[in-house]
């Protein structure tokens, strides 16, 4: 799979992200240099993983027949230490249907088991970057 970003020059800071067929904008606060146009890179990262905890949970709860209508994900973070090598993320998950709060526990448990969750603390991940020839 390939990401494509390319600066959107109706703005100073503005990008256009392709992701197979879907196009979202990025952009940086106006504190930032930009006209807040979309979420910044932060904001993408820390929405990835409210994102994939909320289709983890639909996805184990229709496999095992629970009465969940909705999951709600609300994803706080914390950046006073990144500098430092400790950047916080806080989920906090709603569950909307008529659950057991053993149902309730066991989806709680499975949204850490996301993907991305995963990704962001247990693997290592490493990164090249080249310039185009």
């Amino acid at each position: 799979m390939s990401i494509h970003v390319q600066r959107d020059k109706t703005g100073p800071m503005r990008q256009t992200v392709s992701i197979r067929k879907h196009v979202l904008t990025a952009d940086q606060s106006v504190e930032g240099g930009g006209e807040d146009a979309g979420p910044d890179a932060h904001e993408l990262y820390d929405a990835a993983l409210a994102s994939c905890k909320a289709l983890t949970v639909l996805w184990y709860a229709r496999r095992k027949g629970m009465a969940l209508e909705d999951v709600l994900v609300d994803v706080e973070s914390d950046r006073s230490q990144e500098r430092q090598g400790l950047y916080k993320l806080k989920a906090t998950l709603t569950f909307v249907g008529t659950l057991s709060d053993e149902e309730r526990q066991q989806l709680l448990a499975v949204a850490d088991k996301c993907p991305v969750h995963k990704l962001m603390t247990q693997v290592k991940t490493e990164i090249e970057t080249v310039m185009a020839g």
